[in-house]
């Protein structure tokens, strides 16, 4: 677990932590809008819709400081491991858990990582779909990580966030964000119930996400 202390021995991370939090909420506009629950100081694997590059990033910044220091991104290796300025930012200033996506380069599995931070005593940031969403559809599939995540960590809330614009405020193959008003809203937490089965909880999983987003959006109810 990542504590509030080691900032205070990380001045430089912890000034580039504070210009990306400042940054990130100037570029998007975003103010996070606590719908289903507050942001309290205990633990919990928030799952969001994945758009672009930008969005743990904005989830991350939403979070109160004190939520900040305990709550851990997680990345993949293929892209944030492929310069030194990435490497940099996920590992020092944020702190991620940096996950090989295929399993060819990697002999340990993924939701084994993200269970020991969990298990260490950190909060995470995940998105269930896998990939970012370049469709026209709201959502793609759930993938079964989170399901195999939450049967390891079921005293853990898990958190649906849905994010508008991300995407067009960083597409897919850019690295140069565009100015765009954003939105972020965080909805009524989860947990996986007592024999539950994987289809059913992944189901409940996505319903989640469109709850959150339909809470955020009630003119179109």
């Amino acid at each position: 677990m990542l504590q509030s202390t080691e900032f205070l021995r990380r001045p430089v991370p912890e000034a580039a932590s504070w210009m990306l939090t400042r940054f990130t909420r100037l570029i998007t506009g975003a103010q996070a809008r606590w719908l289903g629950c507050a942001p309290v100081p205990v633990q919990r694997i928030y799952f969001g819709n994945h758009n672009s590059h930008a969005d743990f990033a904005l989830i991350w910044a939403s979070l109160p400081i004190d939520l900040r220091r305990t709550t851990r991104p997680v990345a993949g290796a293929d892209y944030w491991d492929a310069s030194a300025l990435k490497r940099y930012i996920i590992h020092e200033v944020l702190h991620g858990v940096v996950i090989e996506r295929s399993r060819e380069n990697s002999s340990v599995d993924p939701v084994d990582i993200m269970a020991a931070a969990v298990h260490g005593g950190d909060s995470l940031i995940i998105f269930p779909e896998g990939t970012r969403n370049t469709t026209d559809e709201l959502l793609l599939p759930i993938k079964s990580g989170i399901f195999h995540l939450a049967q390891q960590c079921p005293q853990v809330d898990l958190v649906p966030v849905w994010m508008d614009n991300l995407g067009r405020l960083l597409p897919k193959g850019e690295i140069v964000p565009v100015p765009l008003l954003c939105s972020i809203a965080f909805g009524t937490p989860l947990r996986l119930q007592p024999g539950e089965e994987k289809e059913a909880f992944l189901a409940r999983i996505r319903n989640a996400l469109l709850a959150t987003r339909a809470a955020a959006r009630p003119e179109e109810a």
